[in-house]
């Protein structure tokens, strides 16, 4: 019995999915949450946005663009069509069938993961759940939290993951600016809490990106975020590093690089800078340290 009413909430889940009746909740209209909002939306599905930020609510229902690199054409349209909601009321998450969690993950006063924002988020989301509802974390965090912070407090409420309702971790990869890359062709992981979650939160982000990748689990989805992330911040130290070494020797760093660059296998060119910046890649190695 158990088993014929988990593939009968799934499969209402996956249909709605597949013929797009599914309504979607974004949690966070940041510069995370908003780009992927809009993408659902031109997907043709129902968008549900909350933000805590009433300023930001005032100006999603405005059509006032508050993310500059996005543009203003979307900002009018989400304002005057009835798929796209923006709200602050938590209470309305309740109708959304899939909820993605798009918060910040910064770092405590001791350079320790601070996942508030997170677990504030999973409250809310618990204070409505319901059976049939798919919920994804999104935010850059160490690998576990989905399964040991966030599905806990999920299952507090009384329902059973994988039977009444189900969750997986998928990493944003929205880098701000990059004109070459949009939210919709940037390849995005997917990894579910077990193989049902997994399948339906691929069969959504399917119809939402042009290539999503499922693997094997939210652990797995959740290092490599940190993985490419840390990748990224240990190479621009190098080449940074190699710059103030070359200059002492006058050595020109960017022929070096290029020189470098010839080789087929085994280099990624990365050129000097300010540094590290934005939110995520000063951040994320800390994230090893829970």
């Amino acid at each position: 019995m158990k088993t014929e009413q988990m593939t009968n909430v799934a499969a209402e889940l996956k249909s709605k999915i597949e013929n797009k009746t599914a309504c979607v909740g974004v949690v966070g209209m940041g510069y995370v949450g908003l780009p992927l909002a809009v993408a659902i939306f031109d997907a043709g599905y129902e968008v549900l946005g909350f933000d805590v930020d009433p300023a930001k609510i005032e100006c999603l229902n405005n059509g006032t663009p508050y993310l500059k690199h996005l543009g203003e054409d979307f900002s009018k349209e989400l304002a005057t069509t009835d798929r796209f909601t923006a709200t602050d009321n938590p209470e309305a998450l309740k109708n959304a069938d899939i909820i993605l969690l798009c918060v910040p993950t910064p770092l405590g006063k001791h350079n320790e993961p601070d996942l508030t924002y997170v677990l504030e988020s999973t409250k809310a989301v618990a204070n409505v759940l319901r059976k049939g509802q798919l919920v994804v974390l999104e935010s850059t965090t160490y690998p576990g939290t989905t399964r040991d912070e966030m599905l806990p407090i999920l299952e507090a409420t009384g329902l059973v993951h994988s039977k009444d309702f189900f969750v997986a971790y998928s990493p944003e990869r929205e880098d701000p600016g990059r004109k070459s890359e949009s939210t919709q062709t940037i390849p995005k992981l997917v990894g579910g809490l077990d193989k049902l979650s997994g399948d339906i939160a691929f069969s959504f982000y399917s119809q939402v990106i042009q290539h999503a990748h499922l693997v094997s689990s939210a652990e797995v989805a959740e290092s490599a975020k940190l993985l490419e992330n840390i990748y990224r911040s240990v190479n621009i130290a190098l080449v940074n590093e190699m710059k103030l070494i070359l200059e002492k020797l006058n050595v020109d760093i960017w022929e070096v690089v290029a020189a470098a660059a010839t080789k087929p296998f085994g280099f990624q060119a990365f050129y000097p800078g300010p540094g590290l910046g934005g939110h995520c890649i000063p951040i994320d190695p800390f994230y090893l340290t829970w």
